[in-house]
């Protein structure tokens, strides 16, 4: 014979199938997680809802992430994926009168672990910024510009494309990034970039507006045709120098954003500081980026130590 909170979960699974209409391979991973789920309770002699309470729950996530005999440990995004089912059913046991209280409403999946962000060594950037430039046409010129005031400012690409001739101060070297929610910053750049910038702007980019067909505007970028540079465009240029410069990590141009910030952390910059300059909310954000410098002082101890292999 069946218990009650069997019961119950066929006939949460029967709301998904007919009520929600859930694909095959979702009903399958609600079926096996909330299986296991009840099998946890029946080793803890629970046969009905009342007997489940938040302590219960939160005990099956840590089962989860720990293992058994029977199960490897789960990862966060996979204890994650059976707690949102386990949640899913005591919420329908409430609504549908099978349980008065729902144990699992407080009870959160667990935080997937932050990927760290992939910087360059410095090296290959160079490699990078040199390949851009290496055939000395006017789009080579733009295309040393663009990448060096990216690694310069650490500038999303929208950024970068959106600006304009005036957004650039060579005297100042500075450039006006506008971010998300318009928010502007004014962030500086070195020397390399500021001349990478004005050889573009002296002697490719005219050569460019010339190529135009209507009015081109202040777009500081321009395509061959004369046109603002596209996100994909920018995106296209990065990846042909990299792959001309023999670099075969992946790259983007967010990598030159998190190398920027990487390198400048490593360099000894404060974290509040590179907040602003990258035009973060929150210093949290920032953060991540110390864990990669982390990351980099385990290796050189690791190595270095003589007593760090043991």
């Amino acid at each position: 014979m069946s218990t009650p909170v069997q019961r119950a979960l066929r006939t949460y699974l029967d709301h998904l199938v007919v009520e929600r209409g859930l694909a095959d391979n979702t009903l399958k991973s609600y079926r096996r997680d909330l299986r296991r789920y009840l099998r946890f309770l029946a080793a803890r002699d629970v046969t009905d809802l009342t007997g489940v309470d938040e302590a219960g729950v939160s005990a099956f996530l840590v089962h989860l992430r720990e293992g058994d005999e029977e199960h490897p440990p789960l990862s966060a995004s996979s204890a994650g994926r059976a707690v949102v089912a386990v949640r899913g059913f005591h919420r329908f046991a409430v609504r549908d009168g099978l349980s008065e209280a729902d144990p699992a409403a407080a009870v959160r999946p667990p935080t997937p672990a932050k990927r760290l962000p992939k910087a360059l060594p410095v090296t290959d950037i160079v490699r990078i910024l040199d390949a851009a430039a290496a055939p000395g046409t006017a789009l080579a010129l733009r295309d040393r510009a663009l990448l060096e005031l990216l690694y310069a400012s650490g500038a999303r690409i929208s950024e970068a494309v959106g600006l304009d001739v005036d957004d650039v101060d060579l005297e100042g070297a500075a450039v006006l990034l506008r971010g998300k929610g318009s928010k502007e910053r004014v962030v500086p750049f070195g020397s390399m970039a500021g001349e990478a910038v004005s050889a573009y702007l002296v002697r490719a980019r005219p050569t460019l507006v010339a190529a135009s067909t209507g009015r081109v505007g202040g777009a500081l970028f321009l395509n061959a045709r004369g046109g603002r540079l596209s996100r994909q465009s920018a995106w296209t240029v990065l990846v042909r120098a990299a792959q001309r410069a023999g670099v075969t990590a992946e790259v983007s141009p967010h990598t030159l954003r998190h190398s920027f910030a990487t390198h400048l952390i490593d360099g000894g910059a404060d974290v509040r500081v590179v907040q602003e300059l990258l035009g973060h909310a929150s210093v949290t954000t920032t953060q991540v980026y110390t864990l990669v410098t982390v990351d980099s002082l385990r290796e050189v101890y690791a190595t270095a130590h003589p007593r760090a292999l043991g």
